[in-house]
């Protein structure tokens, strides 16, 4: 008899295995190890009631999906428009999501759902993004719409998941304070469409923002925005909208630290015009301070080479106006650590055969042993070279030595050659370079012309990693060389200098001003070597951002 009970029972045993790998295949969602990785987001299968329905009269609204979802940031990303005091609930359940009213719907108006990035897969979190629903309480549904593109106002490219927003012109003070209820982001082109509006008039806005609020913060998020008001009464295209990163309006003090290596360092959030940096009640301190800001003027490093203060006090002054002081407190026993550390501009230890050979120090330097510095020219000893302080960045120091081509060199500097104005002494430092091959360098002309020579224009030479190499103020039609450069490829920006001061000049939100304009022109400069280029190219005059089609 166990026999007979042996086969059933085996059989059994193996349903039983095979339903429990059915069930755990079908309850993991994990996408498969090695797999291709899923990145499309959850698609709508059916909306209940149907998108855009009319007379809509249902307590709640299901969305169904492909699969299975996760609300993300609800606060932050879901809105209804127009707004209600309790919003709509939320649910999930399985891969439907339920959208249930709390508030009553008032009569013959059109609402707006938004979910901007709410709504994500769960493996691999991916967004689908602008999932809207609208409805009317009414037979009629609002259908106008607003389009156009969005880019960033100093490099011209569009940017991609920027805010944008509108905001009826009678609630504009809601403006910074509360999330807008009708937005829209930005696809890869930069573009956007708000639709489902109804007549009224609006101000615009975009927003490239860091916290994700939907609330313009001047300190972190970039803004665009347009200052006359939209009167919608059709559909409007070509609303463009450039961003920019808005200077503050008041001075503050970002940051400010004492460091472990007893330098003052301190970061404003505007930029200072002929800035001054006093050392307030100690003159003998201040005397003998020494500063460095930065190419914008917006940060600081300060070195004092008396340390035996209990606190100071550093008044800030831009252009003679006082704007801040701060006070800086130390303990006795506070001791630093200083490593005098160096970097040079040889790449892959070649040296450009058209510049000098320069090491830049992270503290001012107060003396050179010089016969502690010894030069190999393969590998013969040569002391016919120097070092001199650069005329521009006192952190720096040009090695001057006649170099010849295919060359080896060694530098090396002996402990205690360099000495920085601490009494800081530098380790061994043992350099190996040549000089770059000539063919690696090219030389090309530009020749400027300008449609307006009662303007002034700024023009920027970027390399291929859009990284500004020069810049010259164009007030005239001209010629420009570019001698020795590394061979690659060049583009040119030109900015509207309006004030003429030399520097593009930002918007302001406050004052309703834009940003100066540029043009990105996208002619690449292909520099080779051993070959002359001349390039002529005409400046177009300004056009605006705005070509609103009526």
């Amino acid at each position: 008899m166990s026999k007979n009970m042996s086969y059933p029972l085996k059989h059994y045993l193996k349903y039983i295995l095979l339903i429990s790998v059915c069930i755990y295949s079908c309850a993991s969602m994990r996408s498969p190890e090695g797999g291709p990785v899923d990145k499309t987001p959850p698609k709508v299968l059916k909306m209940e009631p149907k998108d855009l329905t009319t007379n809509f009269n249902a307590k709640k609204i299901v969305i169904t999906f492909d699969e299975y979802f996760n609300i993300q940031n609800e606060v932050k990303e879901f809105s209804i428009s127009p707004e209600q005091e309790r919003l709509p609930l939320l649910k999930k359940n399985q891969k439907k999501l339920e959208i249930v009213f709390q508030d009553s719907l008032e009569k013959n108006t059109t609402y707006t759902l938004n979910f901007g990035k709410a709504i994500a897969d769960v493996n691999e979190s991916n967004v689908l993004k602008n999932l809207t629903y609208a409805f009317s309480t009414g037979p009629l549904l609002d259908s106008l719409s607003i389009s156009g593109r969005v880019i960033n106002t100093l490099t011209g490219k569009p940017e991609l998941d920027a805010v944008v927003f509108i905001i009826p012109l009678s609630r504009d003070s809601i403006f910074g304070k509360k999330k807008a209820p009708i937005y829209t982001l930005t696809d890869s082109s930069g573009l956007y469409t708000l639709r489902n509006l109804k007549k009224d008039t609006y101000k615009i806005y975009a927003l490239k923002e860091i916290g994700g609020d939907k609330i313009y913060q001047q300190r972190s998020d970039e803004i665009g925005f347009i200052k006359e008001p939209i009167v919608l009464t059709k559909n409007l295209d070509s609303i463009n909208l450039g961003i920019f990163k808005e200077l503050a309006q008041t001075f503050r003090v970002l940051d400010r630290k004492l460091n472990t290596d007893g330098s003052i360092s301190m970061s404003f959030n505007q930029k200072l015009t002929k800035p001054q940096i006093t050392i307030l009640s100690n003159k003998a301190i201040d005397d003998s301070k020494i500063l460095r800001f930065n190419k914008t003027n917006d940060s600081l490093r300060l070195w004092l080479a008396d340390l035996s203060f209990d606190s100071v006090k550093i008044e800030i002054k831009s252009e003679g106006k006082p704007l801040d002081t701060v006070q800086f407190n130390r303990e006795k026993k506070d001791t630093y650590t200083r490593t005098l550390q160096h970097t040079d501009n040889l790449e892959s230890s070649l040296l450009n055969p058209y510049r000098a050979y320069k090491l830049y120090f992270n503290f001012p330097i107060d003396k050179i042993d010089i016969t502690k510095i010894k030069l190999t020219e393969d590998s013969i000893p040569r002391t016919t070279f120097s070092l001199t302080k650069d005329s521009v960045n006192f952190l720096a120091y040009n090695f001057n030595y006649p170099w010849r081509k295919k060359a080896n060199y060694l530098i090396t500097f002996d402990d205690g050659a360099i000495t920085d104005i601490f009494g800081t002494k530098n380790k061994s430092i043992r350099k190996i370079f040549r000089l770059a091959s000539a063919d690696e360098y090219g030389t090309f002309v530009l020749k400027v012309e300008i449609p307006d020579t009662s303007k002034n224009y700024i023009l920027e030479l970027l390399n291929d990693k859009k990284v500004i190499i020069s810049t010259e103020v164009i007030t005239k039609n001209r010629s420009i060389t570019y001698a020795n450069y590394k061979v690659g490829s060049y583009y040119t920006r030109i900015i509207y200098d309006e004030n003429k001061n030399g520097t593009w000049d930002t918007g302001s939100l406050a004052l309703g001003t834009q940003p100066e304009r540029t043009w990105n022109n996208p002619t690449e400069i292909s520099n080779r070597a051993n070959f002359l280029i001349s390039l002529t190219f005409a400046i177009p005059p300004p056009t605006p951002l705005q070509k609103t089609k009526n």
